[in-house]
């Protein structure tokens, strides 16, 4: 009997020992490091989320931060709208000290059209593509919402060049939209970050490099075409100036199109605020009404 009890015992305590995830289900398919082209011998990777609760899910794309020099795919904060139904894709790029602009939206265009491409042997939808991106991810994404069809900026990566890189919806977290003003707007602390970070993207200062600057700028390429944009800002950020996204907004109320601007008070640059229940479900909302209709 005290043998019996000692093994219900040892079986007890064994069971409630297991870490709790080790009895749960992901709720999504990860598929990491997909090749979708290579740059100079350089491999061009992307971890692709897929929900297990959804056939055909519409698809969103990640691009990270970490000032054009940093950051990873790895560190992708969407996993609840992968929940939600939605497929993402998070993509790395070349970063700027392996090559200078306009590498980086070559890259990301390329993935784009790889994605669409792809979309039969991995099951999502990807006739609409919402992207989305924090800080100089932001700046990416805008640039390539608004930069549909720009060849200038479509590059020849990949093995799909008969697909689109267009993508019809953009959620920008506190991204720079303007190299020209961004500079004179910054805090101390803002050009102590900012003047290396561009200076390594472009190769200079934006103001003797000012084509490229123009080139790499979101807020001069809106037309009558950009697709629907969501902005949210920290107005405390002490990196990127919430006048960037001001400059976007009004080149979208000047061309009338699709545009949302909500502010964090008191936010900075990043935080779990930007990710929480209400910000998500404004990011959801957004995304379904203009993907999914």
């Amino acid at each position: 009997m005290r043998y019996h009890y000692s093994l219900k015992l040892f079986l007890l305590l064994s069971l409630l020992s297991f870490p709790e995830r080790s009895f749960a289900v992901e709720p999504y398919q990860q598929i990491n490091d997909i090749e979708y082209a290579t740059a100079d011998n350089h491999r061009l990777l992307l971890d692709l989320y897929l929900p297990k609760t959804k056939e055909q899910p519409p698809l969103l794309v990640w691009i990270h931060g970490g000032a054009w020099r940093a950051g990873s795919k790895n560190n992708m904060p969407l996993s609840e709208l992968v929940q939600h139904g939605f497929a993402v894709a998070s993509v790395d790029y070349r970063l700027s000290p392996v090559a200078k602009f306009p590498a980086q939206i070559h890259d990301i265009k390329a993935a784009i059209r790889f994605l669409r491409g792809s979309a039969e042997k991995y099951g999502y939808n990807a006739d609409k593509i919402g992207i989305l991106g924090s800080s100089a991810g932001g700046h990416l994404v805008a640039l390539m919402g608004v930069t549909n069809g720009n060849q200038q900026l479509e590059g020849d990566l990949g093995d799909f060049d008969n697909e689109s890189s267009s993508v019809q919806a953009i959620v920008d977290y506190f991204g720079p939209t303007n190299f020209l003003t961004i500079l004179p707007q910054s805090t101390p602390h803002g050009l102590s970050v900012r003047i290396p970070a561009l200076k390594l993207l472009l190769g200079d200062r934006p103001e003797k490099k000012p084509d490229l600057a123009r080139l790499a700028s979101p807020v001069f390429h809106v037309d009558d075409k950009a697709p629907p944009l969501l902005m949210i800002h920290g107005d405390q950020d002490p990196q990127v100036p919430i006048n960037q996204s001001h400059e976007l907004q009004a080149k979208y109320v000047q061309h009338q199109r699709d545009v949302t601007f909500k502010v964090i008070h008191d936010g900075a640059h990043g935080g779990p605020e930007f990710f929480d229940a209400e910000r998500m479900q404004l990011v959801e909302k957004f995304l379904r009404k203009h993907l999914t209709k």
